[in-house]
């Protein structure tokens, strides 16, 4: 069988957002295939923690 393509609405972690903006090798070329072939969103509470994080430096 063989793999399809589709897209889809796809949820990013706190983590899996900040490592694919920044090219983190974490995000292997398949995953940001995915990343960038789908519709993503960030959660308000991940905006949030990255705020937080970036307050306390």
């Amino acid at each position: 069988m063989e793999w399809q393509h589709t897209t889809s609405t796809l949820p990013l972690d706190t983590h899996t957002f900040l490592w694919f903006v920044m090219g983190n090798p974490r995000i292997t070329p398949k995953l940001r295939a995915q990343i960038e072939d789908n519709e993503n969103f960030v959660s308000v509470v991940s905006v949030w923690e990255i705020a937080i994080k970036y307050g306390i430096g």
